[in-house]
């Protein structure tokens, strides 16, 4: 847990490249958000200079010739000027906070909109969710990734132009000349000394932050570690507070366990652990010395002005400007080579982003129409179809033929891991196969346009999921939705009389994220409420993929009886490990071992006493015989 990582830091012109590249993203996707964001940067770095010209204007007449009618010009030019600052400043904040309202659902957005495009053979591949996890615990963690691009844009965009500004107000305080009766302090007019202390002045002001880019990359190098503290404390800080684990944690004292991680000084964040041993090693002795360099060069600031001032160069409403104005100047400076740092350190988990955010999709999408509807013939074939999950060098299903005519309706059985659940999503086209060919009326499913192919299939998945959204919004699958057709399904669903208790009807909430009235379900309404959803999308197949695993083999069989007599013509498909649908299905197919080895009506099946479907019937006959 201890180990520092080994992120290597990328060459200054990889990081310009892959910051540059974030930039681009996240500009085209939130232009406004941007463009409200570098509008105030630029307004806030120059307006500051407008407050210390008019003071230096004001204090310099008060020491000289404290000309009344002038002293009020300048004090009113001031006000006024003060007053308009702050009321733009005030307008450009409100549109910069209008804009970056939701920041962190902004940048999930984009993650969001590429696991919709990806293809689901990427989806399902355990190294893709490893990645993203990886990118959210950097960037919830240690604040890596698109919310550091934001940041250091913002930042060296306001450093750029706090340059600009004081550079502006700073550059005379090099060139008036100090008088030549000042005697010793003549040399302050020397070239070679000013080009000394330009050249001492900015050596100091990098000093600074590049020792503060150095504290920084210990955070970057143990962003591994510090994500692994911020996940075990995640589990093991929060346990206690979870409903669903309160029995077995106080049952089986699992609060010992917690204890150990959450009370243990060698943590990533104890105070013996990683990050403390940096703070008392490289980490703190390089802030401590940044801190200092920028004492150091206040110092020479404030002498070398002050001398020349003493020498008679300049008044005192001038050492008011060029001391407000050359501490910004160093600012700005220092902010400049901190954040083009910050920049160089980000880059490994940018590149981590992109690699994610580029993953190809592989899938042939092809372009011709699907003109299939519940009403229309067709054929699905098999054809000597075989399959392999990535990195897998087995196959979950081998040599499967079989075909298929519209209205039928077909049980697929099996045990588990028999290659039920994999000849489905060969069916819906979220994996191809590895070998062999599907065909829709005799044309591979490949050269159908894709979304149009996976909108004739509803499927009630095993492990469904409704969401913390209205009733009437889980059946209709959008914001928008026909209410008379939702409801007519969910009565359909068996699920009117739950409907009728209900104050709010489709518009109750499904559990209490999002609303206080929100209802909770039982596992067999949610199932209604699933089936209920397949039905409202009214597609010519529809799939049970074992959504009542989770019930009794009698309740099982009455949903799957319900099922049956509400889908009409449709083309339905049952899936299970146990055989509650095989009694209104006149075609099984039975699966063993990723091979398709049986199929035929349940009364020509239970023929062969010596076959894998007599033995799973006998097995489960006592549930189904009445």
């Amino acid at each position: 847990m201890n180990k520092r990582s080994d992120k290597k830091l990328p060459s200054w012109n990889d990081a310009y490249k892959v910051n540059q590249k974030a930039f681009r993203l996240i500009y085209k996707k939130y232009p406004q958000m941007f463009t409200s964001r570098i509008v105030n940067i630029i307004w806030n770095a120059f307006t500051p200079y407008v407050g210390i010209y008019l003071s230096a204007l004001i204090i310099d007449e008060l020491s000289a010739d404290r000309d009344t009618k002038k002293l009020a010009i300048l004090i009113l030019t001031a006000l006024l000027s003060a007053a308009l600052i702050s009321l733009i400043s005030a307008l450009l904040s409100k549109w910069r906070d209008t804009q970056c309202a939701g920041m962190y659902f902004k940048v999930k957005q984009i993650f969001t909109e590429k696991l919709l495009d990806m293809d689901f053979v990427s989806i399902d591949d355990t190294k893709t969710h490893e990645k993203l996890s990886t990118i959210r615990q950097n960037q919830n963690g240690g604040g890596w990734g698109l919310y550091r691009v934001i940041e250091n844009y913002e930042s060296l965009f306001s450093s750029v132009f706090t340059l600009f500004g004081g550079i502006a107000l700073t550059i005379t305080l090099f060139t008036k000349r100090v008088p030549e009766n000042a005697g010793a302090l003549t040399i302050l007019n020397s070239p070679l000394f000013i080009a000394a202390i330009i050249i001492l002045m900015l050596a100091v002001t990098y000093i600074s932050p590049a020792l503060s880019n150095k504290a920084g990359s210990y955070y970057a190098k143990g962003a591994d570690s510090h994500n692994l503290g911020n996940r075990l404390f995640g589990f093991f800080g929060f346990l206690g507070y979870r409903q669903e684990y309160a029995a077995d944690v106080r049952i089986y004292r699992q609060d010992k366990v917690c204890d150990k991680y959450n009370s243990s000084k060698n943590g990533v964040f104890g105070s013996n652990g990683l990050f403390a041993k940096y703070s008392r090693g490289p980490i703190g002795f390089y802030y401590a010395a940044s801190a200092a360099s920028n004492v150091i060069f206040t110092g020479f600031v404030y002498i070398f002005i002050c001398l020349k001032a003493r020498a008679g160069a300049f008044g005192v409403g001038s050492v008011t400007q060029y001391i407000a104005s050359v501490t910004k100047l160093s600012g700005g400076i220092s902010s400049l080579i901190g954040t083009v740092g910050s920049m160089r350190n980000n880059a490994p988990f940018l590149k981590l982003i992109f690699e994610f955010l580029e993953i190809p999709n592989t899938m042939h999408r092809g372009s011709l129409p699907v003109r299939i509807s519940s009403n229309s013939k067709y054929t699905i074939e098999f054809r000597n179809v075989s399959f392999k999950y990535p990195g897998s060098d087995s196959y979950a299903l081998q040599n499967v033929n079989v075909t298929f005519d519209a209205g039928k309706r077909i049980a697929v059985v099996g045990q588990n891991g028999s290659g039920k659940t994999t000849f489905i999503k060969l069916l819906c086209r979220l994996y191809d196969p590895t070998d062999g060919i599907i065909l829709l009326n005799g044309i591979d499913i490949k050269e159908y346009n894709y979304s149009e192919y996976l909108n004739i299939f509803s499927v009630v998945f095993q492990d469904f999921k409704l969401f913390a959204f209205t009733l009437g919004q889980n059946v209709g699958t959008g914001v928008k939705y026909n209410k008379e057709t939702a409801e007519a399904c969910l009565r359909k669903a068996d699920f009117g009389n739950r409907l009728d208790t209900l104050q709010d009807g489709l518009n109750t909430y499904l559990y209490k994220e999002f609303s206080k009235n929100g209802v909770d379900i039982s596992g067999g309404e949610a199932q209604k409420i699933a089936i209920a959803r397949s039905l409202y999308k009214n597609t010519p197949f529809i799939i049970l993929d074992e959504p009542t695993a989770a019930l009794d083999p009698i309740a099982e069989s009455e949903v799957y009886t319900n099922f049956n007599a509400i889908i009409e013509n449709k083309t339905a498909i049952y899936i299970s490990h146990r055989l509650s649908s095989c009694r209104f299905c006149r075609d099984i197919l039975v699966f063993h071992e990723g091979n398709l080895i049986q199929r035929g009506s349940h009364e020509d099946l239970l023929t062969d006493e010596n076959n894998k479907y007599y033995e799973l019937w006998n097995a489960q006959a006592q549930y189904y015989r009445s």
